[in-house]
């Protein structure tokens, strides 16, 4: 039995999760999907969608799609649709996990890792969040699970931004790219997505790609504009030592005057890692700053290979594989990108530096 590829969809209360799945599960897509909600007591689709007093776990509904409720613990629950797909019980192509509103995605990405069980069934693709326009920056003032659910995100979806001014969306997505540049961010009304920008992201798949927004590092040419807060201008010298890497070697972003703990920072090099120093260094800072770490992913020139390493890791768990050949036109070239709360950039930048041939 081939895989059956998981999405993790989480965002904080009311930012659109349910309205979200019931456009993905009453499409018609062809597709069957099972979904399991890891439900806290707050909105349920169960009441929306099927009008169901059922205590059964599992429902089908009319189209194929599968309806799990949690009340034990995910690792149980993904164990049982296995079973049951393997046995030939249930029918469907894949998993969307529905986070409760406060929950932090972290341990549940780990479940696809850590348990041996779960990772011979299933192959997760990504981590959605959704940020409600209108609420998100009190959100995020407030509540670092609301921070963490943007830290972990593949892909940013923005909801209600029909009820904020186009500089207030402006602003939220500028300050949700220093919290993540490496998810995309998009705007939905009402739900509606392609199916496309929702599954098969391969944001867990150690793809060459590395999604950072080209741009994000790049001098800000708006940095004079101003949306009636303060902007506070940081000067900020990505690389080390004056290397390349394709990009201009002085960017600043104008900063807003939200101080968030989850951030995001870049080491970039032309030099070649020295494969057994950076393994002592990212073992030694996994140790100490593990829990704090959300995401971490990079591309990596690593003595020794001509191909390049493609790293990425979350919370204390990481893992390389190795790439396609640097290209003949390619300079090689480290970039990793590391998100989490308040990391100290100062030492993580210094380590990987010291790392290096």
């Amino acid at each position: 039995m081939s895989l059956i590829p998981a999405t993790i969809l989480t965002g904080f209360l009311g930012s659109g999760k349910t309205t979200l799945l019931k456009r993905v599960l009453s499409e018609a897509h062809g597709q069957k999907i099972a979904i399991i909600e890891n439900e806290f007591g707050e909105e349920n689709i169960d009441n929306d969608i099927l009008v169901t007093d059922s205590k059964e776990q599992i429902i089908q509904m009319s189209n194929g799609c599968i309806c799990c409720t949690i009340r034990e613990d995910l690792r149980e629950a993904l164990q049982l649709l296995a079973a049951k797909k393997r046995q030939g019980l249930l029918d469907f192509d894949r998993v969307v996990i529905e986070t409760t509103g406060l929950a932090d995605p972290g341990p549940v990405a780990q479940t696809f890792f850590m348990d041996d069980e779960i990772a011979e069934s299933y192959l997760l693709d990504s981590i959605l969040t959704l940020v409600d326009a209108k609420h998100a920056n009190q959100q995020l003032d407030d509540r670092q699970e609301a921070r963490r659910q943007v830290g972990f995100a593949d892909q940013i979806f923005i909801s209600k931004t029909d009820l904020v001014s186009v500089e207030e969306t402006a602003d939220l997505m500028y300050r949700l790219k220093h919290m993540n540049p490496r998810a995309p961010q998009q705007a939905v009304h009402f739900g509606e997505v392609a199916l496309s920008d929702v599954f098969d992201l391969r944001g867990f798949n150690l793809n060459s790609k590395l999604d950072i927004d080209p741009d994000f590092l790049k001098e800000d040419e708006s940095a004079g504009h101003d949306h009636g807060h303060d902007h506070e201008h940081e000067h900020e010298h990505e690389h080390e030592h004056g290397e390349h890497c394709d990009h201009p070697s002085h960017q600043h972003g104008h900063h807003h005057a939200h101080e968030d703990d989850v951030k995001s920072f870049v080491f970039r090099s032309e030099r070649p890692f020295d494969p057994a120093k950076l393994e002592d260094f990212l073992g030694a800072i996994v140790n100490i700053y593990g829990p704090r770490m959300l995401r971490y992913k990079g591309v990596l020139y690593m003595q020794g290979t001509e191909r390049k390493v493609i790293f990425q890791g979350v919370h204390q768990l990481m893992g390389s594989d190795l790439g396609p050949v640097w290209g003949q036109d390619e300079t090689p070239c480290s970039k990793m990108v590391f998100i989490g709360i308040d990391l100290p950039k100062d030492i993580f930048l210094q380590g990987m530096a010291q790392s290096l041939v």
